[in-house]
């Protein structure tokens, strides 16, 4: 069926129905909130010693059979070792079809391809990264990769569009009681918040750990008393690869400009104020932003209330440097990060989805973010964007928090004009991941472009030297330099689907014709 953006979107995925995206806000749930089944502590050790001798036994004392649903957190990143531990278990044990709900995958994760293509793991529902998102692309995955930003999918645990039989989380320390906490041990990652949704929700939780500590393990971002069975195993992940000790700033002069030009609008705009609060992830553009935006504070007297993370090094210099009071912390990317979560428990808080970005629940945090500088793949004339897919339709990067964000009071893409002499603005977006009516700004190397709708910030803007243009201009600036894009061939073969905020379906992935081998 077409939805309310106009794009063709399967009644169905995965055997579970699917309802188009109606709009923004104009989705309405019913019914309660889903919920595991009810447990007595008459089942469990009196003296709290939760721990199964293997991860094989504990699988199999939790009930996993072919067919199920399991999920893990990505906390541990591209140094993840847990889940190729978990299927290759699996496969030991003869099971089949499993349905693998991780928060997010990584490079690391190719190596589960062959148990994909031997039918242990049946197909992936989470956003995919990389290698497995390019083999969705090629359609070799049995069922549709359903795409879920980081909010939709704790939302999608909460209202019961997923059922998690087995959810098996790592914890860089944990007790015997399942107390998990991930700021320390030699697999310390920092926040857990990916994880909560699964030990709230699933059917049976495992928590498994590399460094097992006497009870209590406190303060414990996941309290034991959601988890069912503890096992130790010899790592969890590869330290190097969980988290670096530097994120690097971009040192193209191009995308430096880029973040120099995010930073002046924010202070131009009036949005730099005492007691703002803002939104930069990890990568380059986004760390030199955030980096220039501090020189304005530091330069104007200025303090955050608080900043969301995506938590780096820069960020820690600035809590302690006394430029905002608080991180509120969903992924901690480096090793500096995660020390300050140690050094400042009380400033520099996880948080989770449910906090931060459900968007069932009585409000969250992204909205009150005065701004948020998020990235983009492609971008159109309406200011949809897209960030799943390239212009060449490969599927190759995950949704992220990006779609919760965009409820921020101000939403920043900041991204080249062009990539691989690929203009990103479009006349429409190969995958529609984000309504334009949530994107205020577009800021490219060319210019800055105020979406018409935000008649605040075009007044706010009135005389200002900043380079202000539109998105009409800044197309043909690009294409004048590359040429025009000739247009994407898609096959009808649908691979993915891609989930707004609310769980309504915004658009479909196809495979790209460029994909398919002459017969």
């Amino acid at each position: 069926m077409k939805n309310a953006a106009g794009r063709e979107v399967p009644v169905e995925a995965n055997g579970k129905p699917l309802s188009p995206y109606a709009g923004v806000g104009k989705h309405r749930p019913e019914g309660r909130k889903a919920g595991p089944p009810i447990r007595s502590c008459a089942d469990f050790p009196s003296n709290g010693d939760k721990r199964a001798p293997s991860l094989k036994m504990a699988l199999e004392r939790s009930g996993l059979q072919s067919g199920m649903t399991v999920s893990t957190h990505h906390h541990l990143r591209n140094g993840d070792f847990v889940a190729q531990q978990l299927f290759e278990t699996a496969e030991e044990m003869g099971l089949r079809d499993l349905v693998w709900f991780p928060s997010a995958v990584f490079p690391c994760h190719a190596e589960l391809i062959p148990l994909i293509e031997k039918g242990v793991i049946r197909h992936i529902e989470g956003s995919l990264n990389g290698p497995l998102g390019r083999f969705a692309s090629e359609g070799r995955m049995n069922g549709l990769a359903v795409l879920r930003s980081h909010g939709g999918r704790y939302r999608s645990l909460q209202d019961g569009d997923v059922k998690v039989d087995v959810a098996v989380l790592a914890s860089p320390v944990c007790d015997s009681f399942g107390n998990m906490d991930g700021t320390h041990g030699l697999s310390a990652c920092g926040s857990l918040g990916f994880g909560l949704a699964d030990a709230q929700y699933a059917d049976h939780v495992l928590a498994i750990t590399d460094c097992l500590v006497p009870f209590p393990n406190l303060p414990a971002q996941i309290p034991g008393n959601y988890v069912d069975q503890v096992v130790e195993v010899d790592r969890l992940g590869d330290p190097s690869q969980i988290v670096s000790g530097t994120t690097q700033l971009t040192r193209s002069p191009d995308r430096l400009l880029i973040s120099q030009l995010c930073a002046a609008f924010v202070r131009a705009a009036g949005i730099m104020r005492d007691g703002f609060s803002f939104q930069a992830g990890a990568g380059g553009i986004s760390l030199a932003f955030t980096s220039f935006l501090g020189e304005w504070m530091r330069r104007d007297g200025v303090r955050a209330r608080f900043i969301r993370g995506g938590s780096t090094k820069i960020l820690v210099q600035m809590l302690e440097e006394g430029l905002t009071d608080f991180i509120l912390d969903g992924q901690t990317f480096d090793a500096d990060a995660v020390e300050s979560m140690r050094r400042n428990p009380t400033r520099h808080i996880s948080t989770s989805p449910f906090t931060s970005y459900n968007y069932h629940g009585k409000g969250n945090f992204a909205s009150i973010l005065d701004v948020a500088v998020l990235g983009a793949t492609e971008i159109d004339l309406e200011f949809n964007a897209n960030v799943a897919t390239h212009s060449d339709g490969l599927l190759l990067h995950g949704l992220g928090g990006w779609p919760d964000a965009l409820f921020a009071q101000c939403t920043i893409l900041a991204a080249p004009s062009f990539r691989n002499r690929m203009p990103i603005v479009r006349d429409r977006v190969t995958t529609l991941c984000g309504p334009g009516e949530l994107i205020d700004v577009v800021v490219t190397e060319r210019g800055i472009a105020i979406n018409p709708r935000r008649s605040d910030l075009l007044e706010a803007l009135k005389g200002s030297d900043l380079p202000l243009t539109t998105l009409d201009k800044l197309k043909s600036e690009s294409e004048s330099i590359c040429g025009k894009p000739e247009p994407l061939e898609l096959t009808d073969e649908r691979v993915g689907v891609v989930t707004w905020v609310d769980g309504t379906a915004i658009d479909s992935v196809y495979r790209p014709a460029h994909l398919v081998k002459p017969s």
